[in-house]
């Protein structure tokens, strides 16, 4: 089947920000120097701002400006960082989760190579949303998923220790192959973290545990106007019942269910798949705004 645009410009996005996530310590963009008890943020040291004559001479400062500065560069900051989420799930609902979390982008990889070895998405055993006749070549995606498992890892575990360790002393001792301890220990925990979540966990995570997930859905939830899946209920006469929306879903949402599933992410799959039942721009599906017409 070939791909989508939908999906690809999904892919693309979901890419950019993979490379994102682990170039932003090499450039400064975000990182704590464990070393230097240094945080980075877009290129500079992040500190209080107190200046040079506060640490020379703190007693002639009153306690006033040290609480000033405290909440404008600590406080202040952090409670827009941690805005970030609920405001894109206000406006966007899980968008965020479908279309560039990193780690869902990994979590669909993994339910890819599986269903190609085992025909389903779940080690556990088959759901109703499985795609149908969708196995692969065992031997062929056996040897990809082992060295997906061989290499991808550890190359997320040294990017990832460059958010504690300086990425120049990393290069060092990945050039020297004379890796420290935090370098080995970062590099084998997040091996471990992705090892288990690749065959065990996956989309759970998504669904229960994941906090940036959570904050987007409660807040996509209560928003008049947050983006979402919409279906096209006055038309329903024309749905073939051939589940290809169902089965598209990596969530296991029912995208035709007359409840708004919070699990929903936007990765509009289903969008595509009606489409392909259905013809191009006949489909039941579409994202919008809720209140919005189409």
């Amino acid at each position: 089947m070939n791909m989508s645009r939908l999906t690809l410009y999904r892919r693309i996005v979901q890419l950019l920000f993979i490379g994102l996530f682990l170039t932003a310590p090499v450039f400064d963009i975000l990182r704590y120097d464990v070393a230097a008890k240094e945080l980075y943020v877009l290129g500079h040291v992040w500190d209080l701002g107190l200046g040079e004559e506060f640490y020379a001479n703190p007693g002639q400062f009153g306690p006033g400006y040290v609480a000033v500065h405290f909440f404008l560069r600590a406080v202040l900051p952090w409670l827009m960082v941690l805005s970030v989420f609920p405001l894109l799930g206000y406006f966007l609902g899980r968008t965020f989760c479908g279309w560039a979390c990193p780690e869902g982008a990994l979590f669909e990889l993994a339910d890819f190579l599986t269903i190609k070895l085992i025909g389903r998405r779940s080690i556990y055993g088959r759901t109703p949303s499985d795609p149908e006749s969708a196995r692969g070549s065992a031997l062929f995606y056996g040897v990809v998923t082992s060295a997906y498992l061989m290499v991808v890892p550890p190359i997320f575990g040294i990017m990832m220790t460059g958010y504690f360790i300086d990425p120049s002393r990393i290069w060092h001792e990945v050039r020297t192959l004379d890796p420290s301890f935090g370098l080995m220990a970062g590099t084998i925990g997040v091996w471990i973290y992705m090892f288990i979540t690749f065959f065990f966990v996956r989309h759970i995570i998504c669904k229960y545990l994941c906090g940036a997930g959570l904050m987007q859905m409660l807040f996509g939830w209560i928003s008049p106007r947050s983006l979402g899946l919409r279906f096209r209920r006055e038309e329903y006469e024309r749905c073939t019942d051939c589940r290809r929306c169902e089965k598209a879903c990596f969530m296991g949402v029912k995208p035709r269910s007359t409840k708004k599933d919070i699990n929903c992410v936007n990765c509009a799959e289903c969008v595509t798949a009606c489409e392909q039942e259905l013809g191009k721009g006949k489909g039941l599906f579409w994202l919008g705004f809720r209140g919005g017409q189409k």
